[in-house]
């Protein structure tokens, strides 16, 4: 079945094929575990604040060179 077709009571998680989709699902079943595990939501927590980083630094970095800075 599509996953728009599941019924009540299936949830589905879906991510995308290949080395992203691998590294996603990972991220979320770490998500899930780390609401019972302290010390897992405590890394969960830190490696996205260390991802937020770096989507800002380049994008700064994009920007400076679309402007020509």
């Amino acid at each position: 079945m599509s996953t728009v077709q599941m019924p009540v009571g299936i949830p589905v998680a879906t991510e995308a094929i290949g080395k992203a989709g691998a590294k996603n699902a990972a991220y979320l079943a770490s998500q899930i575990l780390a609401t019972s595990d302290d010390s897992l939501f405590e890394r969960v927590r830190a490696n996205r604040e260390k991802n937020k980083e770096k989507v800002i630094s380049q994008n700064q970095t994009l920007q400076e060179t679309l402007s020509g800075s």
